[in-house]
């Protein structure tokens, strides 16, 4: 008789090339940013929102995608939910100062 399936497999797997080495995991996703001028600026607002607090950052001179990382990081760190669009991030609940040493450690003065 023919070879059964796991000799063709164990054949297969010898003569098969090497794959390409795993990839090293970041540290982080989002580097830590350089200290720079940049100051950004926290409200909380009630308003149109069903009487529910939301926090608000805004003054971000970077990219969408930036503060898309940023507000990423925040949600994440502080466990709640929010959004970023047209540079400016909104977090569910007032949450101003437990995101402000957040943003302080990642290089935005606040």
């Amino acid at each position: 008789m023919g070879m059964d399936w796991k000799d063709m497999l164990g054949q297969m797997r010898d003569s098969l090339p090497e794959g390409e080495p795993e990839p090293t995991p970041a540290a982080e996703k989002t580097p830590v940013r350089e200290k720079r001028k940049e100051k950004l600026s926290m409200s909380m607002e009630k308003k149109g929102r069903g009487g529910k607090t939301a926090t608000i950052i805004f003054g971000f001179e970077g990219s969408d995608e930036e503060v898309a990382a940023v507000a990423t990081r925040l949600k994440q760190r502080l466990g709640i939910g929010g959004s970023s669009r047209g540079g400016e991030i909104l977090l569910q609940g007032d949450v101003r100062e437990k995101a402000k040493p957040i943003l302080k450690e990642l290089g935005y003065k606040v």
